[in-house]
Formats: structure tokens, C-alpha cells, sequence
């Protein structure tokens, strides 16, 4: 019996701009289709870090440009601009590897808006820099005339900063759930969502924040009622004392012995603690869950418990 299995691919499946995300996706492909040749049901999730960046960039200097005839383009929309664009390169790799193999399966992405809680705390600390550097004038300009949150950025300069909430629920789930259950292969949850939070009735209104891709993927493995959430990322497996003469490679953790680590500060901020946060969330969420984290490329054989970091109770 195959598994249904939620990918949450990293950057490094995605390259850094047009060019080489064209190349990567292909990479990344043949890594799903293994998968899907194994008889098992997937559903993707993806970063968007460089993509967004980009866009977000573009549309700024628009708007700095003719500031009468272009006005700012909201954070949401970029994220949404960059699902666009990550789907249609993933959905066209990933159909073209599938028919090459003979499996015709069709793939298809999902512009997907994911609850965040307007209450959350992270609102009242934004930490996550977005976009160009500017100077201090430019910086004061927009903090004055927009009420952007800036900060001085390593002495490169300005950057805006952006709350990064906690995913609360998927707003397409149920339009997600019905395309895995006609047999799809869906993309989903591109850049960890859209940051939407209900208004009066039944508005969705875009908030200026990032949500984290892992913790995403985590809220989208749940709801699709995922047996294996695998968490791609830059290592096979993950250590404690990384880098450090007395680094130790992790075959196995529970959820306790996370815990312990991730309180002794093993797990950097930003890297790998989130990751090793949202494999544990989902292995505890419901009995029979497990995660994996590990390389694009060792995600069949970590499937198979041959390689791989797996997370379960």
C-alpha cells in the first residue's frame, strides 16, 4: 500500500532565479516521480524565498519609478505572483517526468490562501527582512508614508521587516482534498501561503507577513490526513553538535528527545529548528504519523527507512 505524503521542498530545489530553477526543477521532478512510481499518493508544498524577493523587488522599484501611475503592490500579492510562477515550472517538470515513464497522472497547482490569526504575537515583532536595501531617507520615507517596519540591516544598509505568524488552517483545503482524492499530483501552499485573516462576513483580507514554508507544509499534512510529512532540505539527516568535532548524524528521534535538543540550542533559528519543529508537530498530531528530513534526492530511500533523519512517537 503507498503512502500519502506531503513534500515540503526547500530552496535548494527551486535555484535562485529563472534560470536555474528551470534546471533544479527537473532534478526535483525525478526525485517526486520516484515517489509516485512507488505507488504513493503526493501532494507539494515549496519555499518561495529568492522568488518572492525577487518580485517584491521589481515591484518596488515600479512604483519608486512613477510613483504616480504605479502604486505599491501589497506583500500578499507578490506571494501569490510567485506560487504563479514556482506551479507552472513545477507542474510542467513534473508531467513531463511522469510521461516519460509512461504514468499518466495529471498535475496541477493551487493558488493557496492560509489562515493566520491577526493576534499573533509575531504581528507586534516583525523579524523577517524582505526586499531591497535602502538608505535611511528611504527607509523614513516609507516608515512614514507606508508605516513599514525597517531595520539597519549589517550595515548594508535598510531593510523593511515582515511578521512571519503561525499557519492556522488551509483556506482551499477542501478543493485540495478532492484533486488527491481524483488522483492528482497537487502543488500547494507555495511560499508557506497566502496570509489571509477573516474580516467582517466572509472577506479574506492579504496580511503583510511570511509564513514558514515547514510549518505550513506541516498544517497541509494534517488536513490532507498525510501518513509521512518529508521535510527536504540541505543535509541527509539531521545532527546535534553540527559542525563541531563531536557532530552526531540522527537516524531517529521522538518527539521528547527533539525537545531536549532543540531547549540545549542544537537547532539554528531560521534552518533547521523549524524544520525539526513541524516534523515533530506532525508526528505527534495523530497515531501512525512520521516525518523525514533529508535530502531531495534520498527522499525514496528515506521512505524506505534506509537513510534519513525520521521523526515519529
Amino acid at each position: 500500500m503507498g503512502k500519502r505524503i506531503v513534500i515540503a521542498l526547500g530552496g535548494n530545489a527551486l535555484g535562485n532565479n529563472l534560470p536555474e530553477q528551470m534546471i533544479a526543477v527537473k532534478q526535483t521532478s525525478k526525485a517526486i516521480a520516484d515517489l509516485i512510481e512507488e505507488g504513493h499518493e503526493v501532494i507539494i508544498a515549496h519555499g518561495n524565498g529568492p522568488q518572492v524577493g525577487m518580485i517584491q523587488k521589481a515591484m518596488a522599484e515600479l512604483t519608486r519609478s512613477d510613483p504616480e501611475k504605479y502604486i505599491p503592490c501589497p506583500l500578499s500579492v507578490c506571494v501569490a505572483m510567485s506560487q504563479g510562477y514556482i506551479g507552472y515550472d513545477l507542474q510542467n517538470g513534473l508531467r513531463e517526468e511522469l510521461l516519460d515513464r509512461g504514468i499518466n497522472k495529471g498535475v496541477a497547482t493551487v493558488l493557496t490562501q492560509v489562515e493566520v490569526d491577526p493576534l499573533d504575537p509575531a504581528f507586534q515583532n516583525p523579524t523577517k527582512p524582505i526586499g531591497a536595501f535602502m538608505t535611511k531617507e528611504e527607509a523614513d520615507k516609507l516608515v512614514a508614508e507606508r508605516g513599514y517596519n525597517v531595520i539597519e540591516d549589517a550595515g548594508r544598509g535598510y531593510r523593511r521587516v515582515v511578521a512571519s505568524p503561525k499557519p492556522q488552517s488551509i483556506i482551499e483545503i477542501e478543493s485540495i482534498r478532492d484533486m488527491v482524492s481524483a488522483g492528482l499530483v497537487v502543488v500547494a501552499c507555495g511560499g508557506g501561503g497566502i496570509p489571509v485573516y477573516k474580516t467582517e462576513g466572509h472577506h479574506l483580507k492579504g496580511a503583510a507577513a511570511v509564513i514558514d514554508k515547514d510549518f505550513a507544509s506541516c498544517v497541509l499534512a494534517q488536513q490532507v490526513n498525510a501518513d509521512t510529512l518529508i521535510i527536504l532540505t540541505a543535509v541527509e539527516k539531521v545532527a546535534i553538535n553540527f559542525g563541531k568535532p563531536e557532530e552526531q548524524w540522527l537516524d531517529e528521534l521522538t518527539p521528547d528527545q527533539a525537545r531536549k535538543y532543540i531547549s540545549e540550542g542544537h537547532f539554528a533559528p531560521g534552518s533547521m529548528l523549524p524544520k525539526v519543529q513541524a516534523a515533530v508537530e506532525f508526528a505527534e498530531s495523530a497515531p501512525g504519523r512520521s516525518a523525514l528530513i533529508t535530502l531531495l534526492e534520498k527522499a525514496k530511500d528515506g521512505v524506505a527507512g534506509k537513510t534519513g533523519t525520521a521523526i515519529h512517537l
